[in-house]
């Protein structure tokens, strides 16, 4: 209820005076009113990575693989947030990339750590690499390293 003064004795202090107001006299804010935004066409879609893990790998690129050469390299960088790094082969070759499913062990790679790992390759091209089944065989001396499960350990 709203209150109003009343206007005949603008001398004295006046007292208040219910004034009832229509509904067509107040204003809201729209409050549920959605916002206008442009629809994206893969909006309510989940588009696949084309990344293949360690859960989404066919057993065939599995296999082949598990069958193929074991190779040494030097991780160049890894994040753990991010969920994948790249290692820098030790013949010299392109660098390759690694996903956080197929790191083997129980510390995080850091920067200068000496892995050996296998190569599979990516889709739909297979024309780049994935390192798989990596293991750290050497850990950088001198650092600091995170295990899994978020200890921090001195080697």
């Amino acid at each position: 209820m709203a209150f109003q003064s009343s206007p005949s004795q603008p001398s004295v202090p006046s007292q208040p005076v219910p004034v009832s107001l229509s509904s067509g006299d107040l204003h809201f804010p729209e409050i549920n009113k959605l916002r206008e935004r442009t629809p994206s066409p893969m909006r309510g879609f989940l588009i696949p990575s084309p990344l293949p893990t360690r859960r989404t790998r066919t057993t065939s690129a599995t296999a082949r693989a598990a069958e193929g050469p074991i190779y040494k390299g030097v991780c160049k960088c890894f994040s753990r947030s991010k969920g994948h790094g790249f290692i820098v082969p030790a013949d010299g070759g392109a660098e390759i990339f690694v996903h956080i499913s197929d790191i083997e062990g129980e510390y995080v790679p850091m920067e200068g750590d000496e892995v050996s790992y296998k190569v599979c390759s990516i889709p739909p091209k297979n024309e780049k690499k994935q390192a798989v089944e990596v293991v750290i065989t050497h850990l950088v001396p001198g650092t600091k390293h995170e295990t899994w499960s978020g200890q921090i350990v001195s080697p």
